[in-house]
């Protein structure tokens, strides 16, 4: 496996995990209406944008790529 192929693999999981903890935080403050869970849920939600950036940031870099 390439270092690129483990990359894109990398930061596609990332993305979900941040995802999947956005969701289960959120669903955490419903139930116990806490402060630190909606920041929580904030948290992870900029996280996985942030890395949704990066990774069309990263894969129209690679188009570009001659390698």
């Amino acid at each position: 496996m390439s270092l690129r192929t483990f990359h894109i693999i990398f930061v596609l999981v990332s993305t979900l995990l941040t995802l999947c903890v956005g969701i289960w935080s959120l669903v955490q403050y419903r139930s116990e209406h806490t402060n630190a869970m909606l920041i929580m849920t904030g948290a992870s939600l900029a996280c996985m944008c942030g890395l949704l950036v990066y990774g069309r940031w990263f894969l129209r870099k690679l188009k570009d790529s001659p390698l």
